[in-house]
C-alpha cells in the first residue's frame, strides 16, 4: 500500500500546537527573554560605532583625555550585557520545561491512543517499530524543542533587529548583505531541502532496525537452536545498510550546509570591508570608521543567525520526520465499538430488577431499546454463532458457516490442525475482530450490541503464551479484576492451584516478577494466569491451549485448576492433546476454516470419521 504523502505544515502546525498552545505563560515568557537578548546582541554591535568615532578617535586628538563619560558607557554596556546574559540562561531553562512537558503530553496521547487501537494493528506493525516511536521518535522531539525551536525563534528575532538596524545604518552596505542573505537561502532551500529529505528516511529505517532488533532478542533461543546467526546477521546487515545509507546522505547534506553558509558570510564580511573603506576613503555618505566597524560587527552578527537556521535544518527535519510518525499513531483508527448494551449489577425486588453497587448483586445486561424502556436480561454464558463468516482481510474468508450454540455451563471443545481456525473462533467472541458475515448472539444479544468492554468484562481467557508484569504475584492475579481484595485473590489462587508453589516463595504472594516472570516456570507461570481469570470470575472461559508447553507432571496441577475453574462456567476450550477434551459436551472438529464433525467424544468415535483419525492416532502417540 502506497504511503500518503504528509503535509510537514499541518505536522509542524500540530507539533507546534503541542508547544504552544499547552505551555502559553511559559512560551511567552520565553518569547520576552528571546527578545531581550537578540536586542542586547544588536546594542553591543551599535555601541562599537559610539564607543570609537565618539570616545576613542577624538581622544586621539586630545592631549588630556577625559575618560568619565567612556566609562559610564561601558558600565551602561556592561549591564545591558548582563541583562543579555540573564535572559539567555532564563529562556534555555524554561525551554527544557516545556520539552520535558511537551514529551510527556506526546507520550501521554501516544499510549491513550495505542490502548484503543484495534488487535489488528499489531498484527501488521512490528513491536519494535512502535516502540520506536516512544524511543527514537521523541528523542528527535526533545532535540527540537529545546534546542532547534529556542535557537530559531532568537535567529528571526535578531535578523529583523540587525537588519533594521543596517538600513538606518547605511543603505548600500545593507543591499550588499541582502543580496548575499538571499544566495545563504538558496543554499539552505537546496541542501537544506535535500538531506529534510534523507532524514525523513533515516527515521522511517531506524524504526525497521529497532523492529528488527526486538524481534531477534525475542527469539534468540530459536535462533541458536536452529543455528540461524548468520542468517540473522544477514536479514540485521540489510536493515543496518539502509539506515547507513540514509543517515550517510542526511548527514553528507547537513554537514555541508554550515561551512558553505559561513564562507559565504566570511566572502561578505571581506566586501563589506572593501566597499566601505571605499566609501569612507571618497567620503561617501558620511561614513566614518566607527560606522565601518561596526557594520562589519553587524554583518558578522547577521551572519550568525542565518548560520544557525541553517544548522537547525537537520534537527528540524528529524524532528518533523519523528512527529509525522508520532501523529500517524495517535491518528490510527481507534477500535469501534456502536455497542450500548452494558454489564451492570442488579438485586431483585418483586421481581422487578433493579441496579445496584453492591458485590451481593447478580451481573445483568443493560439493553436500552428504541422507545426510551429498559430490560435487564440475565448474565447467563450462552453463546450462539449463527452462519458465521469470517475474513482477515476482505479477499479471503478463513472462517465459513459456522454454526454453534452454547447454552449456560457447557464445555465446547475445537479440535484440528494448526491454522484450521480455532483460536479465530475464540477471538470473535472477544470481538477482537468483526465479522464478516453472520451473527453472534450472547445471552440471546447480538454482540454488535455490546459495548466491547462489558463484553470482555464478561469472559475470561487463558492463553498459551502467557504474559506476566512487573510487579508482585498478587498485582499480576489482581490485573484480573482491579477490584478484587487480598482475600479473593488468594482464593482465586487456591481454587487454580497456585496457592501451593507461592507460599513456598521467600516472599509469598508479594514476590516481585520481573521480565515475564522469567524466575518461574512455565506451569508457575500459567497456573498464575488462571488465577487471573479466576479472580475475574466470568461466566465464560476460553482456554487457548493452556496446556501444550507444560510437562505431564505439571501438566495435572494446571489441568485440575482448569477443571475448577471451568464448573458452572461456560467454556470454550482449544487443544491439541484430545485426552483433555474427552469429557466436552461438545466437540467440533475443524478443517479450513469449516465445522466438519461435531458431536460428543463417543458419538465421535462411533462415526470413525476424522476425529476418529485424529484420536487413535494420539492414542497410539501416548
Amino acid at each position: 500500500m502506497e504511503k500518503k504523502k504528509t503535509n510537514m505544515g499541518k505536522v509542524c502546525s500540530r507539533l507546534l500546537s503541542y508547544i504552544i498552545l499547552k505551555h502559553k505563560l511559559i512560551f511567552s515568557i520565553v518569547v520576552v527573554c528571546i527578545l531581550v537578548s537578540s536586542c542586547t546582541v544588536v546594542a553591543s554591535s551599535l555601541f562599537l560605532e559610539v564607543l570609537i568615532d565618539n570616545y576613542i578617535t577624538p581622544f586621539l586628538l586630545e592631549e588630556t583625555p577625559v575618560f568619565t563619560g567612556l566609562l559610564h558607557t561601558i558600565i551602561f554596556m556592561g549591564c545591558i550585557y548582563i541583562v543579555g546574559v540573564l535572559s539567555t540562561f532564563a529562556y534555555n531553562r524554561l525551554m527544557v520545561k516545556i520539552s520535558q512537558g511537551t514529551l510527556k503530553e506526546i507520550r501521554d496521547d501516544m499510549f491513550a491512543c495505542m490502548q484503543k487501537l484495534p488487535i489488528g494493528y499489531f498484527d501488521t506493525h512490528t513491536h519494535g517499530d512502535i516502540m520506536s516511536h516512544y524511543t527514537n521518535d521523541t528523542d528527535t522531539l526533545r532535540q527540537f524543542i529545546s534546542q532547534a525551536l529556542p535557537q530559531f525563534i532568537s535567529a528571526v528575532v535578531t535578523i529583523i533587529a540587525i537588519l533594521v538596524s543596517m538600513i538606518a545604518s547605511n543603505v548600500p552596505l545593507t543591499v550588499v548583505v541582502i543580496i548575499f542573505t538571499l544566495l545563504m537561502a538558496l543554499t539552505t532551500k537546496k541542501i537544506g531541502g535535500a538531506s529534510a529529505k534523507y532524514f525523513i528516511k533515516q527515521q522511517e529505517t531506524l524504526g525497521a532496525v529497532t523492529g528488527y532488533i526486538e524481534e531477534m532478542i525475542n527469539g534468540q533461543k530459536v535462533i541458536k537452536v536452529f543455528c540461524h546467526e548468520e542468517k540473522a546477521k544477514q536479514g540485521f546487515d540489510v536493515n543496518n545498510s539502509k539506515l547507513c545509507e540514509a543517515s550517510t546522505l542526511a548527514n553528507k547534506y547537513g554537514n555541508i550546509l554550515m561551512p558553505s553558509i559561513m564562507q559565504l558570510g566570511n566572502l561578505q564580511y571581506v566586501l563589506i570591508a572593501l566597499i566601505g573603506g571605499y566609501m569612507a576613503i571618497k567620503g561617501f555618505g558620511a561614513v566614518t570608521v566607527g560606522m565601518i566597524i561596526a557594520f562589519l560587527n553587524l554583518s558578522k552578527t547577521f551572519c550568525m543567525p542565518v548560520s544557525q537556521i541553517a544548522q537547525q535544518i537537520s534537527l528540524m527535519a528529524m524532528a518533523l520526520a519523528g512527529a509525522e510518525r508520532i501523529f500517524e499513531l495517535i491518528d490510527e483508527e481507534p477500535e469501534e465499538d456502536k455497542g450500548y448494551v452494558t454489564l451492570v449489577r442488579v438485586k431483585y425486588e418483586n421481581n422487578i430488577a433493579v441496579e445496584t453497587k453492591e458485590k451481593t448483586g447478580v451481573w445483568a445486561w443493560k439493553h436500552p431499546h428504541g422507545d426510551g424502556t429498559l430490560t435487564y436480561t440475565p448474565l447467563k454464558g450462552e453463546i450462539e454463532f449463527c452462519d458465521v463468516d469470517f475474513g482477515y482481510t476482505k479477499e479471503k474468508l478463513v472462517l465459513h458457516h459456522i454454526v454453534l450454540n452454547a447454552t449456560s455451563g457447557q464445555k465446547i471443545a475445537f479440535v484440528g490442525a494448526t491454522g484450521a481456525g480455532k483460536t479465530t473462533i475464540t477471538n470473535l467472541i472477544n470481538r477482537f475482530y468483526d465479522l464478516a458475515d453472520g451473527k453472534i448472539r450472547y445471552d440471546g444479544i447480538n454482540i454488535n450490541k455490546i459495548k466491547k468492554p462489558d463484553l470482555r468484562h464478561s469472559l475470561g481467557i487463558v492463553l498459551q503464551d502467557v504474559n506476566l508484569f512487573t510487579g508482585t504475584i498478587m498485582e499480576n492475579i489482581r490485573y484480573g479484576n482491579l477490584e478484587a481484595t487480598d482475600e479473593e485473590c488468594i482464593a482465586a489462587a487456591k481454587l487454580s492451584n497456585a496457592d501451593q508453589f507461592i507460599r513456598y516463595l521467600p516472599e509469598g504472594y508479594n514476590t516481585m516478577l520481573t521480565q515475564n516472570g522469567a524466575s518461574l516456570s512455565q506451569g508457575q507461570r500459567q497456573l498464575i494466569s488462571i488465577a487471573r481469570a479466576a479472580v475475574a470470575d466470568p461466566p465464560v472461559m476460553i482456554l487457548d491451549e493452556a496446556t501444550s508447553s507444560i510437562d505431564t507432571r505439571t501438566e495435572g496441577l494446571v489441568q485440575q485448576g482448569m477443571d475448577n475453574l471451568m464448573k458452572g462456567r461456560t467454556t470454550f476450550v482449544i487443544a491439541h492433546r484430545l485426552s483433555t477434551v474427552r469429557n466436552s459436551d461438545a466437540i467440533m472438529v475443524l478443517d479450513s476454516g469449516n465445522i466438519i464433525e461435531k458431536g460428543t467424544h463417543d458419538q465421535l468415535i462411533k462415526k470413525q470419521g476424522v476425529y476418529y483419525s485424529l484420536y487413535t492416532g494420539a492414542f497410539e502417540l501416548e
